[in-house]
């Protein structure tokens, strides 16, 4: 890390110079004080006029308050052993501060210590009655029927260090270890049922992970092996017990929480260089994981049945090999070509879990009324090579073709027992295929159209089919075509083309088109039928002269996709839909600006502004059997498609730096901030804030559709070697 991080910082020009123009000696010297490591002290503070609950979810400034700022580097080298030792220390002052300290002998041994905190707040507001929160056991108090009045703010903290050692044992061979251990705390708004019930996901969890690895770099040969495991502890318990509704006669419900588990890889890798044009390359890889932690909720009376076993003994065995060929066999050919094999194999036993029945649990109703579930372990295999070549034209062209495909084997889940004589798995509710298979070709044309101008153009197809669909429990799930397996055909046009028309300009335009058909037929036609996707971006830079630059960038995209649609309810009722035409579009612009008033002054300005709309385009018609009501799946007068859900970010920042000695500066910052939005998502179509009902607990959930607020900060910066 420390060698990369100090990177020899004199031009070609400026070195010229140096030998036309400078004494030997003055030259020697001046190389000698660039090659000088450099060291920086940062001390000050900011504040937030106002909360920012969006755009401060992760960089731990999302209240208006005021915040410490302090950051540093402190880079030392000893020229005689060629040792560095650096510590590097930031947002010191913020919940997402990072301290790493390394210590490095080139060539010889190195180690470092590294601490990391990430920190996650929700963007959203919940008043709420629920007791509890963060722990296993969440009540509401009986009787509560008014509106939630404890304001909550759900978010996550990760604590993370980071230690590693290198150790080189001879030329060539390399030891390198390292172990990485991370605690979580904190809670995440959940829920459960169909009329929706708040709880929180209680979150204390520890991950290690281990490496270690031995790497060869000798010659034309390379080669690297070793072990990585990780190990995951759910410090919350296995359940959370949720009273949330003490309006229902069933009071008590559990939510399982994630299972202890860990996993342990061993991994070999390498390359040989044959001649100077041809490579080959191979990794192989072989993970074992487990969950083996009792289940908890098994001790919970009426929860599972008597033949349920106490312990999950969840097994899963991934194998990965891939070999790769890269060769320039003629002047003007080069090639290559790969073929990976990566196979995901389950050996979970299977069994029953949970009952979902009335009454005592009886397995001789499982098959009858689907009041048990199992678990179905799953197995996949995936076959993909890729084959490509390059030929260079005449006039500097390059054509490019390839070709990619992937096979895919799937086992069907099957529940225990649950084969009816027609064949239909009652545990099933998704569309499986055994077989799913994809080719992608693709052919593109590259040329620099002089000195100053390079394009190139691409077409990609691809087609995805595979075996036939499984049968579901749901008849209606047997009518649609679920889109990650679905057949289709991609066509894909891309072009590119960077163009600096004089030194000091450079344009990169880069446009985008994409265009899927998904085959729809008689007995599937519900699913998406067709969807589209375009990109287009510009990015500019601009050096007016050696003291003001400016960059810029403008980017365009929108997809389309539209799906044919069934609502179903209970026997009584069904609803239909036209064709849904859904829509995403997103614009963005930037524009930033770098200069010195003076030797001792220095300005900059950037903007930003960022808009995304979503439609929704669903007209509904209901259509009931007589004499059912016909607002049961939307409010009363609501026939339309949903509102359009945009959000809009703006920020302009600005900031100035005077030099108040020859190491040390003032650094001045400002930044507006406006984010704008009108989700719906949390809100009925009155505007009112989402409330989960006064039959279940009152919460309340809220967000600020507008949210303003501006941010000073004042900072001293001492640079030293």
């Amino acid at each position: 890390m420390g060698t990369r991080q100090q990177t020899f910082r004199l031009t070609v020009l400026s070195a010229s110079l140096l030998t036309m123009f400078q004494p030997v000696h003055a030259q020697d010297a001046t190389v000698e004080e660039l090659k000088k490591p450099d060291s920086f002290l940062s001390i000050g503070g900011g504040y937030w006029t106002k909360d920012r609950p969006q755009e401060g979810q992760y960089d731990g400034m999302q209240k208006g308050q005021g915040y410490g700022l302090f950051d540093f580097d402190l880079v030392k080298r000893d020229d005689q052993t060629g040792t560095w030792l650096t510590l590097r220390g930031r947002d010191l002052g913020l919940d997402t501060r990072e301290l790493r300290g390394e210590w490095l002998r080139q060539g010889h041994m190195g180690a470092y210590l590294e601490y990391n905190r990430i920190p996650r707040e929700s963007p959203y507001t919940f008043y709420t009655n629920l007791n509890g929160l963060g722990t296993a056991t969440q009540t509401v108090p009986s009787g509560t029927t008014a509106l939630g009045t404890s304001e909550v703010h759900p978010g996550t903290k990760r604590d993370i260090w980071d230690v590693g050692f290198y150790r080189n044992l001879m030329p060539g061979l390399e030891f390198r270890a390292s172990f990485k251990n991370e605690e979580k705390d904190g809670y995440r708004n959940w829920g459960r049922g169909g009329a929706p019930e708040f709880v929180v996901e209680p979150i204390n969890s520890t991950t290690r992970q281990f490496e270690s690895k031995l790497q060869y770099n000798v010659g034309k040969l390379q080669l690297e092996g070793g072990y990585l495991g990780s190990w995951y502890d759910n410090n919350a318990g296995g359940y959370v017990d949720t009273r949330t509704n003490p309006f229902a006669a069933n009071t008590q419900y559990f939510l399982t929480l994630p299972l202890n588990n860990e996993a342990h890889q061993a991994f070999f890798n390498g390359g040989y260089n044959f001649t100077p044009t041809t490579r080959a390359t191979f990794k192989v890889q072989y993970t074992h994981a487990t969950a083996e932690e009792n289940l908890a909720t098994k001790s919970i009376p009426g929860l599972s049945l008597a033949s349920s076993p106490n312990n999950l003994g969840g097994e899963v065995n991934t194998t990965l090999a891939q070999i790769g060929f890269t060769s320039r066999p003629l002047k003007d050919l080069g090639v290559l070509a790969n073929l990976r094999y990566y196979h995901t194999q389950e050996k979970t036993p299977q069994a029953r879990y949970v009952w979902t029945g009335t009454g005592a649990p009886n397995v001789d109703r499982c098959n009858i009324d689907q009041t048990c579930v199992d678990n179905t372990p799953l197995s996949f295999k995936t076959w993909s090579g890729k084959l490509e070549a390059n030929y260079r034209l005449p006039m500097d062209f390059n054509l490019i073709g390839g070709v990619e495909r992937s096979d895919q084997d799937r086992t069907i889940p099957v529940g225990i027992n649950s084969i009816d004589p027609s064949g239909v798995d009652r545990q099933r509710y998704v569309a499986f295929r055994a077989n799913l298979d994809e080719t992608t070709y693709r052919v593109q044309l590259r040329r620099p159209m002089g000195e100053m101008v390079t394009g190139s153009i691409a077409y990609l197809y691809s087609k995805r089919d595979g075996s036939d669909y499984s049968r579901t429990n749901e008849s209606e799930s047997d009518e649609i075509n679920p889109m990650h397996i679905a057949d289709r055909k991609r066509n894909r046009w891309r072009g590119t083309l960077d163009w600096t028309p004089v030194d000091r300009l450079s344009f990169t335009f880069n446009v985008e088109d994409a265009r899927d058909d998904y085959t729809t037929s008689d007995s599937r036609p519900y699913g998406l039928t067709d969807g589209k996707a375009q990109l287009f971006s510009i990015d500019a830079s601009y050096a007016i002269n050696d003291k003001w630059s400016f960059n810029a960038y403008l980017s365009y995209d929108k997809s389309e996709a539209n799906q044919r649609a069934i609502r179903a309810g209970s026997n009584t009722l069904t609803w239909l839909e036209k064709d849904g035409e859904l829509q995403d579009k997103g614009f963005g612009f930037g524009l930033g600006i770098r200069g010195a008033v003076s030797e001792k002054i220095k300005v900059g300005a950037d903007t930003q502004y960022i808009r995304t709309k979503s439609s929704f385009n669903e007209p509904v018609t209901v259509i009931p059997v007589a004499g059912a009501p016909n607002n049961v799946l939307y409010p009363a007068g609501v026939t339309g498609p949903l509102d359009d859900v945009e959000n809009k970010l703006t920020r302009i920042r600005l900031f100035a730096a005077y030099a108040i000695q020859k190491n040390g500066e003032l650094r001045f910052d400002a930044v507006y901030e406006r984010y704008k939005t009108d989700d719906w998502t949390w809100q009925f179509a009155n505007g009112n804030s989402f409330v989960y009902g006064a039959t279940t607990d009152g919460t309340v959930v809220s967000q600020q559709p507008n949210q303003q607020s501006n941010f000073f900060s004042v900072r001293y910066i001492y640079k030293f070697q």
